[in-house]
């Protein structure tokens, strides 16, 4: 029996959600920066569904893709 494979798209979605495993590919940092950095304000913060379950907003990760050194968070969020 052969399974099938979740590939990642080509290009971050503008929209929706991804998780780590889909965005990876497209971070200038480890999981472990990119953690620290969130817990800092200073990357997207994660976003819970469940236990094992963690995604990003990938609008606000295109704007820290866009300039990762000054990305803050949005105090109205």
């Amino acid at each position: 029996m052969q399974q099938d494979k979740q590939t990642s798209p080509a290009v971050l979605p503008l929209t929706g959600k991804s998780r780590w495993s889909q965005f990876k590919k497209f971070s200038p940092v480890s999981r472990e920066t990119y953690r620290k950095l969130s817990l800092e304000g200073r990357a997207p913060q994660p976003e819970r569904l469940g236990i094992r379950c963690t995604y990003f907003d990938n609008q606000e990760l295109h704007r820290w893709l866009a300039n990762p050194a000054a990305y803050r968070i949005d105090p109205k969020k």
